[in-house]
């Protein structure tokens, strides 16, 4: 879909897209946008990794991106709570209706989510309830081999001070297959993670109407 068949700006829904690598999920993102099928634009993109090639991906696009380090912050003796509450406020001035956490590897105290209440959702490769924090594809691929589950999957859910606990928007099951390698499996997850986000994130502004 152009641009000029596109719905007028003041009626898509402002994204910005956090990141922390390669972008896969962003990326994802502008595909549906620029296909017609999410009714957003994404007004600015950050990363705490320079190098992240996500930040390639948005100047591609043409899209704002800022590159927001935590180590300045703690090499200066200065809180997490601080870096939260001064990025907040650096977003602040694009007016967001969602924030959209793709792959961020960094976790928000109340000083950032308390600004957006209610407008932050995260993707997590893993089921609810089942596997927190990093790394989730691996260990899920371990307990794989160990006989200990025979699924896993990924998620959309909103954040809240827990980690990766927050109420769920939607989440796509990834069985195991017998033959599954490491690299196999997460290329599954990740093509769930690029389908759901997409449909998580329409459905949470469609929501906000």
């Amino acid at each position: 879909m152009s641009s000029l068949s596109r719905p007028p700006s003041s009626q898509r829904a402002r994204l910005i897209v956090f990141i922390s690598g390669s972008g896969t999920n962003l990326q994802a993102i502008l595909d549906a946008i620029n296909e017609g099928a999410l009714n957003a634009e994404v007004v600015l993109v950050i990363s705490n990794r320079k190098q992240a090639y996500g930040l390639v991906r948005a100047a591609q696009a043409e899209i704002p991106t800022l590159y927001a380090p935590l180590k300045p912050y703690t090499e200066a003796g200065k809180s997490r709570e601080l870096y939260d509450a001064d990025l907040a406020e650096k977003i602040s001035a694009y007016q967001p209706d969602l924030l959209v956490l793709a792959g961020w590897m960094h976790i928000f105290t109340p000083a950032f989510l308390d600004q957006f209440a209610g407008r932050i959702i995260n993707l997590h490769p893993a089921l609810p309830g089942m596997l927190p924090g990093k790394d989730v594809i691996e260990l899920a691929y371990q307990l794989f081999q160990a006989g200990k589950i025979t699924e896993s999957g990924c998620m959309m859910h909103y954040v809240v001070p827990a980690v990766d606990a927050g109420p769920v928007i939607a989440q796509t099951v990834v069985p195991f297959q017998p033959d599954d390698t490491l690299e196999s499996f997460a290329a599954r997850i990740h093509a769930a993670e690029h389908e759901l986000i997409v449909a998580a994130i329409q459905q949470v502004i469609a929501g906000k109407k």
